[in-house]
């Protein structure tokens, strides 16, 4: 009698280990495809890179009309801003912003180029040139951009800020009236993540 309550305790105890050694396997199990959590640590929206690559047909020149190519740019992350060379208030806030973004990732600011692409042929005022220097600014045509650069619902690629990997290839779309501070954070994870560019 007592070696048959002796087994019966061994087995309930050996049961209890097991359930203990299974639990946690079934509960990440249980979290990850029932409750299925939803967080991510990004802000832009990332892109499939090699979905994305810098399209050749995208016919770039400088403001004066020299060809010129984006893959120029390449080993180093662009940021890329869309506009008409009008640039109205929202393209100018996207300059600005483009500037200090660049500016606020100290030590590694000269891993990062600023691009304009300018979808028209009417000119570009001295003064907006000269208080965005540093910026590269490129004609583009229209047709091939809208193509290449995707969009959010209803919006077109001049209310979208990109960017661009060391690789030449788009990976990374912000939100229309984008929160500078959140725009930051995801480009110093990018440059602390990435070991080329």
């Amino acid at each position: 009698m007592k070696e048959t309550k002796q087994r019966t305790n061994g087995k309930w105890n050996l049961l209890a280990v097991i359930a203990v050694c299974i639990a946690p396997v079934v509960a990440s199990y249980f979290t990850y495809y029932v409750i299925k959590p939803q967080s991510r640590t990004n802000y832009g929206t990332l892109l499939e890179p090699s979905a994305y690559p810098i399209p050749a047909s995208l016919g770039t020149a400088t403001l004066d009309g020299t060809p010129a190519v984006l893959d120029a740019y390449k080993g180093k992350w662009v940021m890329l801003s869309v506009d008409s060379a009008a640039c109205a208030d929202l393209c100018r806030k996207k300059l600005y912003e483009m500037r200090q973004l660049r500016l606020a990732q100290g030590k590694d600011m000269d891993r990062i180029e600023r691009v304009w692409l300018v979808t028209d042929a009417q000119p570009v005022e001295t003064m907006l040139m000269r208080e965005y220097d540093g910026t590269h600014m490129l004609r583009v045509k229209p047709d091939a951009l809208r193509a290449w650069l995707p969009v959010d619902g209803s919006t077109a690629p001049a209310d979208h800020l990109y960017m661009i990997d060391p690789l030449g290839n788009l990976m990374m779309r912000f939100p229309k009236d984008a929160d500078p501070n959140k725009i930051k954070k995801d480009i110093a994870k990018l440059l602390k993540a990435s070991r080329i560019g």
